[in-house]
């Protein structure tokens, strides 16, 4: 018998430990409830992942979810009734819970042509605010002269039927409502600009369907802890591997069992590559990170790990004062961040990452390390974080002690006057400056909004959070577990392909301009439904020319010939930002040059006016609504060049 393989034949003991591991995965399966294996997710179709509180009926049991949220499977659509009618899921959005729906009929009839008002009767339902009404109107005895969807399957030589977004404007274009027999206002969720929606038609519109919330027992806590919600005697049920649970399953013997397994798992491999190979550099690397009574690693003691600088975490609890709330600077999508004074004196703050965004520890050390080579005037610095091994996932910044833009905006720091239009020019190139950087560094920053830009004292541009979403999944469409940027600055095309892009970031930064001309916050919800969204407002007034309408008044706009033009120029440059289609939108690289130009450009010698001939007026008067407003600033932008954004 050859003696080598002999000594690397299995032990007893390893024999020992792999019966047991296999045993006990055997009882584990067997053993496992029943209802938590019914509730497993489905799909109908290509639809969204159906999870509660939603259920399929004749696929899933009804305990898997509750009775208000039965959905049909038609013809590969998932189908929920509301009030006796039918509507096709396009999306739901667990995460806000909230879903987006469009009605079957649109999808059915060659005439898709609602007879009522959307009704939620007693539901879990309510609509969402980012929806706008799509006015339509039937049987009118005229045509208005304003632009229209056209309803021609309901018309006639007499009798007129079209829809229109914006049903103030007809009366503002003399136009009489009363001819008109009836009136449907119809939800669509207006997550495009005003540009994109002139080109779709009537079915086009009806089809983008709109946003509805739902009012149920938050599932999250369940599913983080690998449980399975569902409804059962008339309550929320968390089903566990072993058995029902009121919330979660942390309290179950199962995830007790899971551990046992992951533990003798663990030992076993351990075992067989010693076996294979008596010398293993990334043993002795998990050797030189192992956990220390007094909570220190080896790892921390040396202070770097591969160029990154390791805080313990009791250097940064002593730093935030035990983390005191009263310390705490904001809270974000990823954590919450103190105000901390480190022992050699430097002002830091400190993020503290969510539990349940500290899973990919391994990734996390690589991103950062990423993330600490970056170097730039514009960028906050990111002076390092603690170790892998520690209690919770911190990252150290450098402190920016003037507040962000939104404060100085629209905020508690916000005095008029105070931020005069020379100083936002300069804030908008610095910001751009920051993020045409990051492109070529090949990172996205994904949530670029007023609240992420800080100021210092001489009120130099800090742009914070840049690349923090890399260190979390990116590619999974579960909207509870993908980083989503924030409410009025997110690329309207995310939600078709629920993918960011450089382009996304530029989408977000045309809303920090408008902001900048503005002094509005990107989402305000006391503002007329139509313009609660500051880009939408700002398409539409720029779209319609009333531009003077948007402009913070304090800015000079109507008193200084030069700050007029500069306005008006950044915001043509801001309506191109704000295109629907992202290849339509300049890069980041091409924002910072056309700001640059703004900000130095000699207006008053610029100045000319413009003679045009009668001919030409017609032909203008003749045109349709123009795409942007009159501008000094001559646009030539290919789609080639745009393309390199769209990784």
């Amino acid at each position: 018998m050859d003696l080598q393989n002999l000594s690397m034949s299995p032990k007893p003991s390893l024999i020992c430990i792999f019966f047991i591991i296999f045993t006990s995965l055997v009882n584990y399966i067997l053993s496992l409830d029943p209802k938590f294996q019914a509730c497993v997710p489905y799909t109908c179709g290509d639809g969204p992942n159906i999870n509660y509180p939603f259920w399929i009926l004749h696929e899933q049991e009804p305990f898997c979810g509750n009775p208000n949220f039965t959905i049909i499977c038609k013809d590969k659509n998932p189908v929920l009734t509301i009030a006796n009618d039918d509507y096709i899921i396009k999306d739901i959005f667990y995460s806000n819970q909230s879903f987006l729906v469009a009605n079957a009929m649109v999808y059915e009839d060659t005439c898709p042509a609602p007879l009522h008002n959307v009704s939620l009767g007693q539901t879990p339902f309510n609509f969402s605010l980012y929806n706008g009404d799509f006015s339509i109107f039937y049987n009118c005895g005229s045509k208005p002269y304003y632009p229209v969807y056209e309803l021609d399957c309901a018309s006639n030589s007499t009798h007129h039927s079209f829809a229109v977004f914006h049903k103030e404007a007809l009366e503002l274009h003399n136009y009489s409502l009363k001819s008109c027999r009836s009136l449907v206002d119809v939800p669509v969720d207006v997550g495009v600009n005003f540009t994109s929606l002139l080109l779709m038609n009537y079915t086009e519109v009806l089809k983008m369907g709109f946003s509805l919330n739902w009012s149920a027992q938050d599932c999250s806590s369940c599913e983080r802890s690998s449980g399975r919600c569902g409804f059962e005697n008339n309550e929320f049920v968390c089903f566990c591997h072993d058995r029902p649970h009121l919330k979660t399953c942390n309290d179950g013997a199962g995830a007790c069992l899971v551990m046992v397994l992951i533990i003798l798992g663990v030992i076993f491999l351990i075992h067989r590559r010693r076996l294979k190979k008596k010398y293993d550099p990334s043993i002795l690397l998990s050797r030189s990170i192992s956990y220390d009574p007094s909570g220190t690693t080896d790892q921390e003691r040396e202070s770097s790990y591969f160029g990154v600088h390791l805080f313990t975490y009791n250097e940064l609890e002593e730093a935030t004062n035990n983390f005191d709330s009263a310390k705490e600077l904001g809270d974000g999508g990823f954590g919450t961040v103190y105000y901390g004074i480190l022992r050699d004196g430097r002002q830091v703050a400190v993020k503290r990452l969510y539990e349940h965004n500290c899973k990919r520890v391994e990734q996390f050390m690589n991103e950062v390390e990423i993330l600490t080579r970056l170097r730039h005037p514009n960028l906050v610095s990111l002076y390092g974080c603690t170790s892998r091994t520690s209690r919770e996932l911190l990252l150290v910044y450098e402190y920016i002690p003037n507040g962000t833009v939104a404060d100085h905006l629209h905020g508690d720091l916000a005095k008029p006057g105070a931020l005069p239009f020379p100083t936002r020019m300069k804030i908008a190139v610095e910001t751009a400056t920051a993020l045409a950087y990051l492109h070529a560094s090949d990172i996205i920053h994904r949530d670029v909004k007023t609240n992420n830009i800080l100021l210092d004292n001489n009120f130099l541009v800090k742009v914070a959070d840049f690349g923090l979403s890399r260190l979390f999944p990116t590619d999974v469409t579960h909207v509870s577990t993908a980083p989503q940027g924030t409410p009025g600055y997110v690329d309207p095309e995310y939600h078709e392909c629920y993918q960011l892009t450089e382009k996304s970031d530029v989408f977000s930064f045309g809303v920090v301009l408008i902001e900048l001309i503005s002094s509005m916050p990107a989402v305000d919800i006391s503002r007329h439904r139509h313009e609660i969204n500051l880009s939408n407002m700002a398409m539409n007034k720029i779209q319609n020319h009333t531009l003077h309408e948007l402009v913070d008044t304090s800015l000079g706009f109507e008193s200084d010939c030069t700050v007029k033009n500069m306005i008006t120029d950044v915001a043509e440059l801001a309506f191109q930002c704000l295109q629907y289609v992202k290849e339509m939108r300049p890069s980041m690289a091409e924002v910072l040059e056309a700001l640059k130009d703004i900000q130095h450009r000699d207006y008053v010698k610029d100045k000319e006016e413009i003679n045009i001939s009668a001919d030409d007026v017609v032909l203008l008067k003749s045109d349709p609504i123009p795409l942007s407003p009159d501008s000094a600033l001559n646009w030539n932008i290919s789609t080639s060049t745009t393309s390199n954004g769209s990784r």
